[in-house]
């Protein structure tokens, strides 16, 4: 049988440069990529601002820390957040650009680096007259042209690898801190039998950035029962902590040992730099017994009903 080989683009380093230290360069152990030093010393990441309409020059540097040459494709890429995470993450080379990603081009898109060695490459952002002012998050992307092989099998797959150094663009005008918590839903898991089993409730929401700059969100989370008792209060942690421009991601948060037999509210704060914004939903807490009892009441209530009228009514025919 002939070998089908499939090649899976792993975008080690650029999809998940939260994990790179925002004092040292974007690297995975056998190449980095970097801005160019400057004369006040190491840029770990390309830090600019300008006015729509205006063109900027720099230079990307990949150095290759292994003992073969490498060839590297550059390009650039649109930043986001991740859906299951909210994790800062680009676009691959094959989608469509649509901001700095788009804006940007390299001297050279294909580049040989020697063992032990580094290149340096032109780079230049040409802004439109016509953008957005805010941030504009990418990264400019060194994709290793050649797949290393990982496992073997009828299908052998080869991974090509990339890291990517961000790019923190900054269009001058107008700044819009906006934040919003959307669609929140409680999902309560309940035992049979009050008291017997565990219950837990799990929370989710939408956290939107609303506005034009990049926002390191901060959640509180708030949960009262009747007559306004306080139940559940405290700051989440499972939330990015950098929430692009005009990026929205689905979270959860897990409150364990929930209440069994109440009905109340959840609140949510969002907060973060001038910006603040709260949204709340009701909940009903009731065990599979209970809530099948009360059903079974409230049909027998109606069906007792529903037979006194059609009584009332053959007695007046």
């Amino acid at each position: 049988m002939r070998l089908r080989k499939l090649y899976v683009l792993l975008l080690t380093g650029a999809l998940l440069l939260a994990g790179v230290s925002a004092a040292h360069a974007a690297d995975n152990g056998s190449w980095s990529v970097y801005p160019a030093a400057a004369q006040g010393g190491e840029r770990p990441y390309f830090y600019l601002s300008a006015d729509p309409g205006a063109t900027l020059h720099d230079r990307v540097v990949v150095a290759n820390k292994t003992d073969r040459a490498r060839t590297f494709r550059l390009y650039p890429a649109d930043a986001y957040n991740t859906a299951r995470d909210g994790g800062f993450a680009v676009r691959s080379r094959e989608e469509e650009q649509h901001g700095v990603g788009a804006w940007t081009s390299t001297g050279r898109e294909q580049v040989t680096v020697p063992p032990h060695g580094s290149v340096g490459v032109p780079v230049t952002i040409v802004v439109p007259r016509d953008a957005e002012p805010g941030d504009h998050p990418g990264a400019l992307v060194a994709l290793d042209e050649h797949a290393e092989p990982a496992g073997g099998g009828a299908v052998a797959v080869g991974v090509r690898q990339a890291v990517g150094a961000r790019i923190h663009l900054r269009v001058n005008g107008p700044t819009l801190p906006a934040l919003s918590i959307d669609d929140i839903r409680i999902e309560h898991t309940q035992p049979l039998v009050p008291g017997i089993g565990e219950s837990r409730a799990v929370i989710s929401y939408t956290l939107h950035n609303r506005g034009n700059v990049t926002l390191a969100p901060k959640v509180a989370l708030k949960a009262e029962g009747l007559f306004g008792r306080t139940l559940l209060a405290r700051d989440l942690k499972r939330i990015p902590s950098e929430l692009l421009p005009r990026q929205r991601v689905r979270l959860t948060e897990e409150w364990a040992d929930a209440p069994q037999l109440e009905w109340g509210s959840v609140e949510l704060t969002a907060s973060a730099r001038d910006t603040r914004e709260s949204a709340s939903a009701r909940y009903l807490a009731l065990p599979w017994l209970m809530a099948g009892l009360l059903l079974l009441v409230i049909a027998g209530s109606g069906t007792g009903l529903w037979l006194r009228i059609r009584r009332r009514r053959s007695r007046a025919a």
